[in-house]
Order: C-alpha cells, then sequence, then structure tokens
C-alpha cells in the first residue's frame, strides 16, 4: 500500500495544468465569452499600444536644444531636455544647484537606509531623519549661513519643492493625527470635543481654500510688520490639512483592535500612555498601513494645488514653460513627464506599503 501510494505521488501532472499555457486557459480563455473578451481586449489594446509607442518612443525627438530640432512626427523630448533643469529646481540659480543635490542625496540616501531591512543604525538614522536633517536642509537650501547665499523660497520649485512639501506634510501629520485620534477616543469632554471639531473643520472644507486662506487671508489677521513665508504658510495648510485625514485613519486602525487587549494591559498596572505607545499603537498602525500610504499618496498629488498662491511645483514649473513662445504646442510632452515623475513616487510608496505589509504580517493564517 506505501509503496502505490509513493507511485501515484510521483507521478507527473498532465501537461495542460502546468505553466502558461495552464494559466491562459484558467483566466483569460477559460470559456467561450471569456475568450471574447480577452480578444476584444487584447485588439483595443494594440490600437491605443502601437501608437502610443511609435509616437513617443519611434517617431519621438530625443537630441536638441531649440524647437527646430523637433520634427513633429512624433514626441519632441527636446523640449523636456532643454528644461530639465528648471523642471527639477524650479528658479534655483544654477550656480547653487549643488546645494539641492546634496539635499537631494541626502533626502534619497536617508530613505534607503531606512528601506533596506540589514542596514544597522536605523534607530539613530531615524531620529537624524526626523531632526538634523530638516535642519540641514534648510540651511543648504535657503542660506545665509557659513558664507553660502541666501536664496530666497520664491525661487525654489520643480520637483524640489514638491518633495519639499510632500516630506514636510507628511513627517508633520502623522504624530499630529495619532494625537488627534486619540483624543476623538478619550473620555475627557474637552480633549474629545476639540479634536472632534478639529478633525470635522478641516475635512469640511477643500486643500485649495486651505491654501488659499493661508496665503491671502492669513496675513491679514497678523500684527503689523509680522509676516510669515508664503512656503511656510503653505507647509502649515497642508500638514494640518492631511493631519485631519490621518486622524481618522488612525482611530479605524484603534477601533479595530479588541478593547480587552487595552483592558488586559490596565489590569497589569500600565499607565495610558504605555498601553497606547507598547500594545494598541503598534498594531492599530501595522494593520492601517494601506490607509495611511493612500493618504501620503493623496497629499503628494494634491501639492499640486500650491500653484494657486504663485508656488511653483512640478507641475506648475511645466505650465509656466509652456508658455514661453519658443515651445508652444508642446503641451503633451510636458504634462506626460510630470505624470511620469508622479507615477514613479506614487507607484514606489505603494509598493512599499505592500512589502511593509509582508514583513510585518503576523497574523494567524489558517
Amino acid at each position: 500500500m506505501i509503496h502505490n501510494q509513493t507511485m501515484i505521488d510521483q507521478r507527473p501532472a498532465p501537461s495542460n495544468t502546468l505553466g502558461p499555457v495552464a494559466w491562459l486557459r484558467a483566466n483569460l480563455f477559460s470559456g467561450p465569452i471569456n475568450t471574447l473578451l480577452t480578444l476584444v481586449g487584447l485588439y483595443i489594446l494594440y490600437l491605443l499600444l502601437v501608437p502610443t509607442i511609435q509616437w513617443a518612443f519611434i517617431n519621438a525627438d530625443w537630441v536638441g536644444t531649440t524647437r527646430a530640432d523637433c520634427s513633429r512626427e512624433g514626441a519632441c523630448w527636446v523640449f523636456v531636455n532643454a528644461r530639465f533643469t528648471q523642471f527639477i529646481y524650479g528658479l534655483y540659480p544654477r550656480s547653487e544647484i549643488w546645494r539641492a543635490n546634496i539635499v537631494f542625496g541626502g533626502f534619497f540616501t536617508l530613505i534607503a537606509w531606512l528601506a533596506i531591512p540589514r542596514l544597522p543604525f536605523k534607530r539613530w538614522v531615524a531620529v537624524f531623519a526626523l531632526v538634523g536633517f530638516p535642519i540641514a536642509a534648510y540651511v543648504l537650501l535657503h542660506g545665509g549661513y557659513f558664507d553660502l547665499p541666501r536664496v530666497p523660497t520664491h525661487r525654489w520649485g520643480g520637483l524640489m519643492l514638491t518633495l519639499l512639501l510632500a516630506s514636510v506634510g507628511m513627517i508633520g501629520a502623522l504624530p499630529i493625527g495619532i494625537v488627534l485620534a486619540l483624543g476623538r477616543r478619550s473620555n475627557m469632554p474637552i480633549v474629545k470635543s476639540f479634536c472632534v471639531i478639529f478633525i470635522e473643520f478641516w475635512r469640511g472644507v477643500p486643500l485649495i481654500t486651505v491654501l488659499f486662506m493661508a496665503s491671502v487671508m492669513l496675513p491679514l489677521f497678523l500684527p503689523s510688520g509680522i509676516s510669515v513665508d508664503r512656503l511656510v504658510r503653505a507647509l502649515i495648510g497642508l500638514t494640518l490639512f492631511q493631519s485631519a485625514y490621518m486622524a481618522e485613519v488612525i482611530r479605524g486602525g484603534l477601533q479595530a483592535i479588541p478593547r480587552g487587549q487595552e483592558e488586559a494591559a490596565a489590569a497589569l498596572g500600565m499607565t495610558y500612555w504605555k498601553r497606547m505607545g507598547l500594545i494598541v499603537l503598534p498594531q492599530a498602525l501595522k494593520m492601517m498601513i494601506p490607509g495611511i500610504v493612500n493618504t501620503f499618496i493623496s497629499l503628494f498629488k494634491d501639492t499640486t494645488l500650491v500653484m494657486i498662491i504663485g508656488l511653483f511645483d512640478l507641475l506648475g514649473i511645466v505650465q509656466a514653460a509652456l508658455s514661453d513662445s519658443n515651445w508652444l504646442g508642446f503641451s503633451l510632452e510636458g504634462y506626460v513627464f510630470a505624470a511620469f515623475v508622479f507615477w514613479i513616487f506614487c507607484f514606489s510608496m505603494s509598493r512599499y506599503s505592500q512589502y511593509l505589509e509582508r514583513k510585518l504580517n503576523t497574523g494567524h493564517k489558517r
């Protein structure tokens, strides 16, 4: 009996149940209707992809510096190449771009250090990323210290400004959102009422209104002789706006944690902040990784709204470049470049969140 069972286990599976052919039969050609839909979908993809590839790659113009170098048979990436420095750094002085490059290099190095699992000293790197790096980045970008020429914030722009707005907004919105979520679930009436009013107020107005109020109306309420930089006002508005949404995301995670865990921690004599910091919040944040990253992605895309207050992020600087009479008619190439850059960052955040979910998954699988 054991011998027969061994022979049965070693018998190879039928060839039509393994490999890509089996996958195609099971998922795309499993029946007449699925086969018809697959063929129609492939035909539509052919109609869309072939002209797009010809326009974007085969017939495109890649080399040159002026409009005359574009044949108009395909995409004119010469426009993007000629304006690439402006798209990345805005109106930052060319002679001082090295300062922005140092900030870019430090930013991506810290992100990579925190993202790669096996690198050491992650706690100290995280502390430097949250405390030391913002100060160093401000000194380098703004100048006025250590004999660095001062570069006013109205000259900051392009991708550099987009990353600045998104990074500060994300770093600021998460802790504020955590405090608001805890306050909304608090048993203290005054604290709970304040958090509820704050969250509902910021969630009840559009971001474009917040930016407009921060840029135009806020200076009218400040005392005479006191002014706040326009970029700082935009950063405060973005952070407060996103913190309200972040609070609701985190509150959903807190409500998903069984109350018995907090009660058991309280029975062991743990204080409120220890219960939250060691028991409840780690589980809630892990559970709400998709929602948190979704809020970050939304914030990254919402940075384009700062155009209405005169700050030229990546999309704003592309639109400004399109008004140049020497490059009229190349708006599609500019918007495709901006969309591609936004897609790279948003897709990267999405993939990293999925990696974190798999890494931190401690659920009991059946």
